[in-house]
Protein backbone atom coordinates (compact mmCIF):
# COMPACT_ATOMS: atom_id res chain seq x y z
CA UNK A 1 0.00 0.00 0.00
CA UNK A 2 3.02 2.35 0.77
CA UNK A 3 4.79 1.75 -2.75
CA UNK A 4 1.42 2.37 -4.30
CA UNK A 5 0.34 5.28 -2.19
CA UNK A 6 4.34 6.50 -2.97
CA UNK A 7 4.03 6.01 -6.50
CA UNK A 8 0.85 7.95 -6.95
CA UNK A 9 1.70 11.06 -5.34
CA UNK A 10 5.56 11.11 -7.47
CA UNK A 11 2.53 10.51 -10.54
CA UNK A 12 0.73 14.04 -8.86
CA UNK A 13 4.17 15.92 -8.46
CA UNK A 14 5.62 15.00 -11.86
CA UNK A 15 2.65 16.43 -13.68
CA UNK A 16 1.72 18.68 -11.21
CA UNK A 17 5.59 20.47 -11.99
CA UNK A 18 5.35 19.84 -15.35
CA UNK A 19 2.07 21.67 -15.76
CA UNK A 20 3.29 24.72 -13.50
CA UNK A 21 6.88 24.90 -15.19
CA UNK A 22 4.39 25.62 -18.56
CA UNK A 23 1.87 27.74 -16.38
CA UNK A 24 4.96 29.67 -15.39
CA UNK A 25 5.89 31.04 -19.26
CA UNK A 26 1.79 31.75 -19.46
CA UNK A 27 2.12 34.14 -16.29
CA UNK A 28 5.01 35.58 -17.62
CA UNK A 29 3.95 36.36 -21.08
CA UNK A 30 1.14 38.09 -19.50
CA UNK A 31 2.81 40.26 -17.58
CA UNK A 32 5.78 40.96 -19.83
CA UNK A 33 4.90 39.45 -23.36
CA UNK A 34 7.17 39.71 -26.21
CA UNK A 35 8.96 43.04 -24.47
CA UNK A 36 12.59 44.32 -24.36
CA UNK A 37 12.40 43.49 -20.35
CA UNK A 38 11.73 39.82 -21.06
CA UNK A 39 14.68 39.48 -23.84
CA UNK A 40 16.84 41.06 -21.02
CA UNK A 41 15.30 38.89 -18.25
CA UNK A 42 16.59 35.63 -20.47
CA UNK A 43 20.07 36.94 -21.61
CA UNK A 44 20.51 37.96 -17.83
CA UNK A 45 19.84 34.17 -16.96
CA UNK A 46 22.59 32.95 -19.43
CA UNK A 47 25.44 32.42 -17.29
CA UNK A 48 23.71 31.08 -14.29
CA UNK A 49 22.42 28.28 -16.41
CA UNK A 50 25.13 27.35 -18.36
CA UNK A 51 27.30 27.33 -14.89
CA UNK A 52 23.78 25.01 -13.24
CA UNK A 53 24.20 22.84 -16.18
CA UNK A 54 27.83 22.21 -16.53
CA UNK A 55 28.33 22.06 -12.60
CA UNK A 56 25.06 20.08 -11.93
CA UNK A 57 24.72 18.19 -15.34
CA UNK A 58 28.34 16.65 -15.13
CA UNK A 59 28.74 16.18 -11.37
CA UNK A 60 25.14 14.43 -10.68
CA UNK A 61 26.09 12.15 -13.71
CA UNK A 62 29.38 10.96 -12.56
CA UNK A 63 27.82 10.59 -8.57
CA UNK A 64 24.64 8.89 -9.28
CA UNK A 65 26.44 5.35 -10.40
CA UNK A 66 29.45 5.59 -8.02
CA UNK A 67 27.47 7.17 -4.77
CA UNK A 68 24.79 4.23 -5.90
CA UNK A 69 26.98 1.48 -5.79
CA UNK A 70 28.33 2.22 -2.30
CA UNK A 71 24.79 1.88 -1.24
CA UNK A 72 24.03 -1.35 -3.08
CA UNK A 73 27.15 -3.11 -1.78
CA UNK A 74 26.38 -1.83 2.08
CA UNK A 75 29.21 0.49 2.19
CA UNK A 76 27.14 3.24 3.42
CA UNK A 77 30.10 5.18 5.28
CA UNK A 78 31.78 5.24 1.70
CA UNK A 79 28.79 6.45 0.29
CA UNK A 80 28.36 9.39 2.54
CA UNK A 81 32.02 10.44 3.18
CA UNK A 82 32.00 10.59 -0.52
CA UNK A 83 28.97 12.58 -0.59
CA UNK A 84 29.75 14.72 1.46
CA UNK A 85 32.62 15.55 0.02
CA UNK A 86 30.98 16.20 -3.38
CA UNK A 87 28.42 18.57 -1.47
CA UNK A 88 30.52 20.85 0.51
CA UNK A 89 33.01 20.96 -1.92
CA UNK A 90 30.89 22.05 -4.20
CA UNK A 91 28.93 24.52 -1.79
CA UNK A 92 32.04 25.90 -1.61
CA UNK A 93 33.36 26.00 -5.21
CA UNK A 94 30.07 27.45 -6.30
CA UNK A 95 30.51 29.91 -3.98
CA UNK A 96 33.52 31.15 -5.14
CA UNK A 97 31.96 31.24 -8.76
CA UNK A 98 29.47 33.15 -7.66
CA UNK A 99 31.59 35.75 -6.08
CA UNK A 100 33.03 35.54 -9.34
CA UNK A 101 30.57 36.12 -11.60
CA UNK A 102 28.82 38.85 -9.44
CA UNK A 103 31.90 41.12 -9.90
CA UNK A 104 32.75 40.16 -13.06
CA UNK A 105 29.41 40.38 -14.68
CA UNK A 106 30.30 43.82 -15.97
CA UNK A 107 32.73 42.26 -18.57
CA UNK A 108 30.84 38.74 -19.79
CA UNK A 109 27.34 40.37 -19.94
CA UNK A 110 28.25 42.73 -22.92
CA UNK A 111 29.42 39.80 -24.59
CA UNK A 112 26.25 37.37 -24.33
CA UNK A 113 24.16 40.25 -25.31
CA UNK A 114 26.18 42.61 -27.69
CA UNK A 115 23.38 43.60 -29.26
CA UNK A 116 21.29 45.23 -26.30
CA UNK A 117 21.55 49.34 -26.34
CA UNK A 118 23.70 50.62 -22.94
CA UNK A 119 20.61 51.06 -20.84
CA UNK A 120 19.14 47.68 -21.89
CA UNK A 121 22.62 46.48 -21.08
CA UNK A 122 23.05 48.20 -17.52
CA UNK A 123 19.75 45.96 -16.54
CA UNK A 124 20.62 43.06 -17.81
CA UNK A 125 24.35 43.05 -15.34
CA UNK A 126 21.65 43.54 -12.49
CA UNK A 127 19.72 40.74 -13.02
CA UNK A 128 22.54 38.94 -13.67
CA UNK A 129 24.18 40.03 -10.37
CA UNK A 130 20.98 39.44 -8.64
CA UNK A 131 20.42 35.76 -10.00
CA UNK A 132 24.32 34.51 -9.72
CA UNK A 133 24.08 32.69 -6.22
CA UNK A 134 20.78 31.02 -6.87
CA UNK A 135 23.67 28.44 -8.86
CA UNK A 136 24.46 27.32 -5.42
CA UNK A 137 21.05 26.55 -4.17
CA UNK A 138 19.86 25.47 -7.76
CA UNK A 139 23.37 23.22 -8.10
CA UNK A 140 22.92 21.59 -4.81
CA UNK A 141 19.70 20.69 -5.34
CA UNK A 142 20.63 18.53 -7.71
CA UNK A 143 22.98 16.63 -6.20
CA UNK A 144 20.76 16.05 -3.04
CA UNK A 145 17.92 14.53 -5.60
CA UNK A 146 20.54 12.12 -6.57
CA UNK A 147 21.69 11.41 -3.36
CA UNK A 148 17.80 10.88 -2.05
CA UNK A 149 16.69 8.87 -5.08
CA UNK A 150 19.71 6.40 -4.15
CA UNK A 151 17.91 5.64 -0.63
CA UNK A 152 14.57 5.38 -2.31
CA UNK A 153 13.05 8.73 -1.16
CA UNK A 154 11.39 10.05 -4.08
CA UNK A 155 8.68 12.09 -2.65
CA UNK A 156 10.80 15.31 -1.86
CA UNK A 157 12.91 15.75 -5.06
CA UNK A 158 9.40 15.02 -6.81
CA UNK A 159 8.75 18.83 -5.23
CA UNK A 160 11.09 20.56 -6.25
CA UNK A 161 9.52 21.75 -9.46
CA UNK A 162 6.63 22.52 -7.78
CA UNK A 163 8.31 24.49 -5.10
CA UNK A 164 10.25 25.78 -7.89
CA UNK A 165 7.35 27.41 -10.00
CA UNK A 166 4.66 28.08 -7.10
CA UNK A 167 7.22 30.82 -5.12
CA UNK A 168 8.38 31.72 -8.71
CA UNK A 169 4.55 32.40 -10.03
CA UNK A 170 3.45 34.18 -6.57
CA UNK A 171 6.30 36.59 -6.87
CA UNK A 172 5.32 37.67 -10.32
CA UNK A 173 1.63 38.17 -9.56
CA UNK A 174 2.66 39.65 -6.00
CA UNK A 175 5.70 41.91 -6.89
CA UNK A 176 5.01 42.78 -10.40
CA UNK A 177 2.61 46.39 -9.40
CA UNK A 178 6.06 47.57 -7.62
CA UNK A 179 8.93 45.83 -9.17
CA UNK A 180 7.95 44.88 -12.52
CA UNK A 181 10.72 42.68 -14.46
CA UNK A 182 12.34 42.21 -11.40
CA UNK A 183 9.46 40.28 -10.05
CA UNK A 184 10.50 37.56 -12.27
CA UNK A 185 14.31 37.67 -11.06
CA UNK A 186 13.47 37.58 -7.44
CA UNK A 187 10.90 35.13 -7.99
CA UNK A 188 13.53 32.79 -10.13
CA UNK A 189 15.85 33.55 -7.42
CA UNK A 190 13.76 32.85 -4.53
CA UNK A 191 12.00 29.69 -6.34
CA UNK A 192 15.68 27.89 -6.93
CA UNK A 193 16.30 28.76 -3.11
CA UNK A 194 12.86 26.59 -2.43
CA UNK A 195 13.87 23.69 -4.54
CA UNK A 196 16.59 23.17 -2.42
CA UNK A 197 15.01 23.58 0.98
CA UNK A 198 12.10 21.05 -0.10
CA UNK A 199 14.85 18.49 0.10
CA UNK A 200 16.28 19.44 3.22
CA UNK A 201 14.44 17.98 5.67
CA UNK A 202 14.87 14.05 4.10
CA UNK A 203 18.32 14.74 3.41
CA UNK A 204 19.86 15.83 7.15
CA UNK A 205 17.04 12.95 8.44
CA UNK A 206 18.71 10.36 7.17
CA UNK A 207 21.16 11.75 9.83
CA UNK A 208 24.52 10.71 7.77
CA UNK A 209 25.47 14.64 6.83
CA UNK A 210 28.70 15.85 8.17
CA UNK A 211 30.82 19.17 7.43
CA UNK A 212 33.59 16.80 6.00
CA UNK A 213 35.85 16.71 3.09
CA UNK A 214 37.93 14.16 1.64
CA UNK A 215 39.47 14.50 -1.53
CA UNK A 216 41.56 10.82 -1.03
CA UNK A 217 38.15 9.17 -1.02
CA UNK A 218 38.49 6.43 -3.86
CA UNK A 219 35.06 7.51 -5.37
CA UNK A 220 36.48 10.94 -6.36
CA UNK A 221 38.58 9.19 -8.50
CA UNK A 222 36.11 7.13 -9.73
CA UNK A 223 33.97 9.72 -10.75
CA UNK A 224 36.41 11.86 -12.09
CA UNK A 225 37.18 8.89 -15.37
CA UNK A 226 33.22 9.48 -15.70
CA UNK A 227 33.64 13.20 -15.30
CA UNK A 228 35.83 14.03 -18.40
CA UNK A 229 33.63 13.42 -21.59
CA UNK A 230 30.25 14.03 -19.39
CA UNK A 231 31.81 17.62 -19.07
CA UNK A 232 32.56 18.26 -22.38
CA UNK A 233 29.54 16.91 -23.48
CA UNK A 234 27.35 19.52 -20.89
CA UNK A 235 29.45 22.01 -22.01
CA UNK A 236 28.68 21.79 -25.64
CA UNK A 237 25.09 22.00 -25.09
CA UNK A 238 25.59 24.77 -22.58
CA UNK A 239 27.49 26.51 -25.51
CA UNK A 240 24.52 26.47 -27.78
CA UNK A 241 22.80 28.26 -25.15
CA UNK A 242 24.98 31.09 -25.27
CA UNK A 243 25.11 31.27 -29.26
CA UNK A 244 21.40 31.40 -29.27
CA UNK A 245 21.17 33.98 -26.58
CA UNK A 246 24.43 35.91 -28.65
CA UNK A 247 22.73 35.53 -32.08
CA UNK A 248 19.00 36.32 -30.78
CA UNK A 249 20.08 39.84 -28.41
CA UNK A 250 21.18 41.49 -32.19
CA UNK A 251 17.27 41.33 -33.46
CA UNK A 252 14.10 43.49 -32.78
CA UNK A 253 13.34 43.78 -29.68
CA UNK A 254 10.74 40.88 -28.22
CA UNK A 255 12.50 38.00 -30.74
CA UNK A 256 14.64 36.41 -27.87
CA UNK A 257 11.30 36.28 -25.52
CA UNK A 258 9.19 34.85 -28.78
CA UNK A 259 11.94 32.15 -29.14
CA UNK A 260 11.79 31.53 -25.14
CA UNK A 261 8.20 30.71 -25.50
CA UNK A 262 8.35 28.34 -28.72
CA UNK A 263 11.13 26.49 -27.46
CA UNK A 264 8.95 26.04 -23.86
CA UNK A 265 5.85 25.16 -26.29
CA UNK A 266 7.77 22.54 -28.45
CA UNK A 267 9.64 20.73 -25.65
CA UNK A 268 6.32 20.29 -23.32
CA UNK A 269 5.26 16.81 -25.21
CA UNK A 270 9.32 15.81 -25.31
CA UNK A 271 9.14 16.76 -21.18
CA UNK A 272 6.24 14.54 -20.60
CA UNK A 273 6.39 11.76 -23.23
CA UNK A 274 10.20 11.42 -24.76
CA UNK A 275 11.71 11.46 -20.94
CA UNK A 276 9.36 8.54 -19.53
CA UNK A 277 10.45 5.91 -22.77
CA UNK A 278 13.81 7.17 -22.29
CA UNK A 279 13.98 6.55 -18.61
CA UNK A 280 12.23 3.34 -18.71
CA UNK A 281 14.17 1.32 -21.64
CA UNK A 282 17.65 3.04 -20.07
CA UNK A 283 17.27 0.27 -17.39
CA UNK A 284 16.42 -2.63 -19.77
CA UNK A 285 19.16 -1.52 -22.60
CA UNK A 286 21.72 -1.73 -19.43
CA UNK A 287 20.45 -5.25 -18.07
CA UNK A 288 20.63 -6.71 -21.65
CA UNK A 289 24.10 -5.00 -22.92
CA UNK A 290 25.13 -6.56 -19.29
CA UNK A 291 24.19 -10.21 -20.67
CA UNK A 292 25.47 -9.42 -23.88
CA UNK A 293 22.45 -9.81 -25.50
CA UNK A 294 22.87 -7.17 -28.36
CA UNK A 295 19.73 -8.87 -29.84
CA UNK A 296 17.19 -7.90 -27.09
CA UNK A 297 19.33 -4.36 -27.37
CA UNK A 298 18.84 -3.89 -30.56
CA UNK A 299 14.62 -4.51 -30.35
CA UNK A 300 14.54 -2.33 -27.39
CA UNK A 301 15.98 0.90 -29.16
CA UNK A 302 13.95 0.43 -31.87
CA UNK A 303 10.98 -0.14 -29.49
CA UNK A 304 11.75 3.28 -28.23
CA UNK A 305 12.32 5.30 -31.71
CA UNK A 306 9.05 3.54 -33.08
CA UNK A 307 7.46 5.23 -29.58
CA UNK A 308 9.35 8.48 -30.20
CA UNK A 309 7.68 9.13 -33.89
CA UNK A 310 4.31 7.48 -32.84
CA UNK A 311 4.56 10.77 -30.35
CA UNK A 312 6.37 13.61 -31.97
CA UNK A 313 5.57 13.20 -35.41
CA UNK A 314 1.67 13.83 -35.11
CA UNK A 315 3.03 16.24 -32.13
CA UNK A 316 4.97 18.57 -35.04
CA UNK A 317 1.76 18.78 -37.30
CA UNK A 318 -0.79 19.69 -34.40
CA UNK A 319 2.25 22.48 -33.55
CA UNK A 320 2.47 23.70 -37.14
CA UNK A 321 -1.01 24.00 -38.25
CA UNK A 322 -2.47 25.05 -35.09
CA UNK A 323 0.17 27.59 -34.11
CA UNK A 324 -2.04 30.70 -34.04
CA UNK A 325 -4.86 29.52 -32.18
CA UNK A 326 -2.69 27.84 -29.78
CA UNK A 327 -0.47 30.46 -29.22
CA UNK A 328 -3.57 32.84 -29.02
CA UNK A 329 -5.14 30.85 -26.51
CA UNK A 330 -2.10 29.60 -24.33
CA UNK A 331 -0.44 33.27 -24.40
CA UNK A 332 -2.45 36.55 -25.41
CA UNK A 333 -3.32 37.97 -22.35
CA UNK A 334 -2.11 41.22 -20.54
CA UNK A 335 1.13 42.59 -21.83
CA UNK A 336 0.66 39.86 -24.68
CA UNK A 337 -0.91 41.25 -27.03
CA UNK A 338 -2.44 39.99 -31.02
CA UNK A 339 1.04 41.47 -32.47
CA UNK A 340 3.17 39.14 -30.04
CA UNK A 341 0.39 35.84 -30.67
CA UNK A 342 1.84 36.63 -34.81
CA UNK A 343 5.18 36.85 -33.50
CA UNK A 344 5.59 34.02 -31.79
CA UNK A 345 2.85 31.98 -33.76
CA UNK A 346 5.48 32.48 -36.77
CA UNK A 347 8.51 31.06 -35.27
CA UNK A 348 6.74 28.26 -33.50
CA UNK A 349 6.67 25.98 -37.32
CA UNK A 350 10.58 26.33 -37.25
CA UNK A 351 11.23 24.88 -34.01
CA UNK A 352 8.32 22.33 -34.29
CA UNK A 353 10.41 20.48 -36.83
CA UNK A 354 13.33 19.99 -34.69
CA UNK A 355 10.55 18.04 -32.08
CA UNK A 356 11.15 14.49 -33.57
CA UNK A 357 15.18 14.60 -33.31
CA UNK A 358 15.24 16.15 -29.68
CA UNK A 359 13.55 13.49 -28.49
CA UNK A 360 15.51 11.09 -30.35
CA UNK A 361 18.57 12.08 -28.81
CA UNK A 362 17.26 11.47 -25.56
CA UNK A 363 16.49 7.83 -26.45
CA UNK A 364 19.61 7.23 -28.66
CA UNK A 365 22.19 8.85 -25.63
CA UNK A 366 20.77 6.58 -23.17
CA UNK A 367 21.15 3.72 -25.51
CA UNK A 368 24.92 5.10 -25.63
CA UNK A 369 25.21 5.07 -22.36
CA UNK A 370 23.65 1.81 -21.57
CA UNK A 371 26.38 0.01 -23.83
CA UNK A 372 28.89 1.95 -22.07
CA UNK A 373 30.19 4.17 -24.99
CA UNK A 374 30.81 7.84 -23.89
CA UNK A 375 33.00 9.08 -26.03
CA UNK A 376 30.92 9.55 -29.51
CA UNK A 377 28.07 10.88 -28.41
CA UNK A 378 30.74 14.05 -26.67
CA UNK A 379 32.13 14.23 -29.50
CA UNK A 380 28.49 14.60 -32.02
CA UNK A 381 27.38 16.86 -29.77
CA UNK A 382 30.42 19.42 -29.94
CA UNK A 383 29.66 18.53 -33.91
CA UNK A 384 26.15 19.78 -33.35
CA UNK A 385 26.88 22.76 -31.81
CA UNK A 386 29.05 23.67 -34.39
CA UNK A 387 26.81 23.19 -37.15
CA UNK A 388 24.02 25.07 -35.28
CA UNK A 389 26.58 28.07 -34.63
CA UNK A 390 27.35 27.78 -38.30
CA UNK A 391 23.91 27.67 -39.78
CA UNK A 392 22.67 30.30 -37.62
CA UNK A 393 25.81 32.80 -39.15
CA UNK A 394 24.30 31.96 -42.28
CA UNK A 395 20.74 32.66 -41.74
CA UNK A 396 20.31 35.40 -39.19
CA UNK A 397 20.64 37.89 -41.60
CA UNK A 398 18.54 37.04 -43.66
CA UNK A 399 15.91 35.02 -41.87
CA UNK A 400 16.45 36.35 -37.94
CA UNK A 401 14.67 34.60 -35.61
CA UNK A 402 13.79 31.46 -37.76
CA UNK A 403 16.56 30.98 -38.74
CA UNK A 404 18.02 30.60 -35.90
CA UNK A 405 14.96 27.90 -34.50
CA UNK A 406 15.45 25.89 -37.67
CA UNK A 407 19.37 26.20 -37.13
CA UNK A 408 18.74 24.39 -34.19
CA UNK A 409 16.32 21.98 -35.27
CA UNK A 410 18.85 20.86 -38.25
CA UNK A 411 21.63 20.23 -36.02
CA UNK A 412 19.43 18.35 -33.58
CA UNK A 413 18.29 16.28 -36.62
CA UNK A 414 21.94 16.03 -37.94
CA UNK A 415 23.09 14.51 -34.49
CA UNK A 416 19.97 12.30 -34.27
CA UNK A 417 21.29 11.01 -37.66
CA UNK A 418 24.92 10.30 -36.06
CA UNK A 419 23.78 8.61 -32.68
CA UNK A 420 21.98 6.21 -34.67
CA UNK A 421 24.54 5.20 -36.91
CA UNK A 422 26.58 5.17 -33.51
CA UNK A 423 23.58 2.63 -32.27
CA UNK A 424 23.45 0.77 -35.03
CA UNK A 425 27.54 0.03 -34.11
CA UNK A 426 27.39 -0.87 -31.17
CA UNK A 427 24.62 -3.27 -30.56
CA UNK A 428 23.47 -4.56 -34.99
CA UNK A 429 20.80 -6.72 -36.12
CA UNK A 430 18.70 -3.59 -35.94
CA UNK A 431 15.32 -4.14 -37.08
CA UNK A 432 15.24 -1.15 -40.01
CA UNK A 433 12.55 -2.48 -41.38
CA UNK A 434 10.12 -1.84 -38.72
CA UNK A 435 11.28 1.06 -37.22
CA UNK A 436 10.30 2.27 -41.19
CA UNK A 437 7.51 0.52 -41.43
CA UNK A 438 5.94 2.23 -38.05
CA UNK A 439 7.69 5.79 -39.21
CA UNK A 440 5.56 5.79 -42.24
CA UNK A 441 2.34 4.54 -40.89
CA UNK A 442 2.77 7.74 -38.18
CA UNK A 443 2.97 9.67 -40.78
CA UNK A 444 0.35 8.74 -42.83
CA UNK A 445 -2.15 9.05 -39.43
CA UNK A 446 -0.28 12.28 -39.08
CA UNK A 447 -0.99 13.57 -42.06
CA UNK A 448 -4.75 12.96 -41.92
CA UNK A 449 -4.98 14.72 -38.78
CA UNK A 450 -3.17 17.61 -40.23
CA UNK A 451 -5.91 17.56 -43.13
CA UNK A 452 -8.48 17.44 -40.92
CA UNK A 453 -7.20 20.64 -39.15
CA UNK A 454 -6.46 22.18 -41.83
CA UNK A 455 -9.94 21.62 -43.10
CA UNK A 456 -11.28 22.87 -39.65
CA UNK A 457 -9.14 26.47 -39.62
CA UNK A 458 -10.38 26.63 -43.59
CA UNK A 459 -14.12 27.10 -42.08
CA UNK A 460 -12.81 30.43 -41.06
CA UNK A 461 -14.82 30.25 -37.46
CA UNK A 462 -13.84 33.29 -35.68
CA UNK A 463 -13.95 33.04 -31.61
CA UNK A 464 -14.62 35.29 -28.95
CA UNK A 465 -11.71 37.24 -27.73
CA UNK A 466 -11.92 35.52 -24.16
CA UNK A 467 -9.85 32.99 -22.96
CA UNK A 468 -12.85 30.64 -22.37
CA UNK A 469 -13.40 30.84 -25.99
CA UNK A 470 -10.26 30.17 -27.67
CA UNK A 471 -9.22 27.61 -25.01
CA UNK A 472 -12.97 25.90 -26.07
CA UNK A 473 -12.01 26.29 -29.63
CA UNK A 474 -8.59 25.28 -29.51
CA UNK A 475 -9.68 21.97 -27.09
CA UNK A 476 -12.29 21.28 -30.25
CA UNK A 477 -9.38 21.27 -32.75
CA UNK A 478 -7.63 18.84 -30.62
CA UNK A 479 -9.95 16.59 -30.03
CA UNK A 480 -11.00 16.24 -34.02
CA UNK A 481 -7.28 16.10 -35.24
CA UNK A 482 -6.48 13.51 -32.13
CA UNK A 483 -9.84 11.23 -33.06
CA UNK A 484 -8.61 11.69 -36.85
CA UNK A 485 -5.39 10.21 -35.51
CA UNK A 486 -6.46 7.65 -33.47
CA UNK A 487 -9.50 6.50 -35.66
CA UNK A 488 -6.53 6.31 -38.54
CA UNK A 489 -3.91 4.46 -36.59
CA UNK A 490 -6.64 1.77 -35.68
CA UNK A 491 -7.62 1.10 -38.98
CA UNK A 492 -3.95 0.92 -41.03
CA UNK A 493 -2.68 -1.38 -37.17
CA UNK A 494 -0.36 1.40 -35.85
CA UNK A 495 0.94 -0.88 -32.64
CA UNK A 496 2.23 1.75 -30.80
CA UNK A 497 -0.97 2.74 -29.82
CA UNK A 498 -1.03 0.54 -26.79
CA UNK A 499 2.51 0.67 -26.51
CA UNK A 500 2.81 4.37 -25.70
CA UNK A 501 0.52 4.12 -23.15
CA UNK A 502 1.68 0.82 -21.30
CA UNK A 503 5.47 2.73 -21.68
CA UNK A 504 4.36 5.55 -19.81
CA UNK A 505 2.27 3.53 -16.56
CA UNK A 506 5.17 1.53 -16.26
CA UNK A 507 7.88 4.43 -15.73
CA UNK A 508 5.59 5.02 -12.17
CA UNK A 509 4.42 1.32 -11.72
CA UNK A 510 8.10 0.49 -11.75
CA UNK A 511 8.69 3.63 -9.54
CA UNK A 512 11.52 4.91 -11.98
CA UNK A 513 11.95 8.39 -11.38
CA UNK A 514 13.11 10.83 -14.49
CA UNK A 515 16.90 11.14 -13.30
CA UNK A 516 17.56 14.87 -12.25
CA UNK A 517 20.36 15.33 -14.41
CA UNK A 518 18.10 15.14 -17.32
CA UNK A 519 15.51 17.75 -16.23
CA UNK A 520 15.30 20.64 -17.96
CA UNK A 521 17.69 23.70 -16.87
CA UNK A 522 15.14 25.66 -14.30
CA UNK A 523 16.54 28.97 -14.75
CA UNK A 524 15.16 30.78 -18.10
Amino acid sequence: MSVAISTLFVIGATLASTVLGFFREVVNAKFYGTQWEMDTFLAAATIPTILFGVFNGALVSALVPTFSEYITHGREDDAWALGNTIVNSLAIVLTIAAVIGYIAAPWYVPIIAHGFPAPQMGVAIHMTRTLMPSIIAVSLSGVLSAMLNAYHRFRSAALTGIALNIVTIACVMVLNAKYGIFALVFGTFWGLVAQMLVQLPAFLAIGKYRFTIDLHHPGIKKMWTLLGPIVIGSAAGQLALFFDRFFASTLSPGYMAGINYVTKLVNFPQQIFAAAIATVIFPLLAAQFARENRTGVARSAITGLRLVNFITIPSVCALIVLAHPMVQALFERGSFGPSATSLTASLLPYAAVGLVALAANVVLTRCCFACRETAFPVAISIISVLVNVLLSMLWLPTLGAKGLLLANSLSQTLQAVLLLGVVARLVRGMDWGALFTSMVKVLVASLAMYASLHWVDALGVHTEPTLSSRAWYLFGQIAIGGAVFIAVSRAIGVEELDLAWRTIIAKFEKHIITPPENRDVPIA
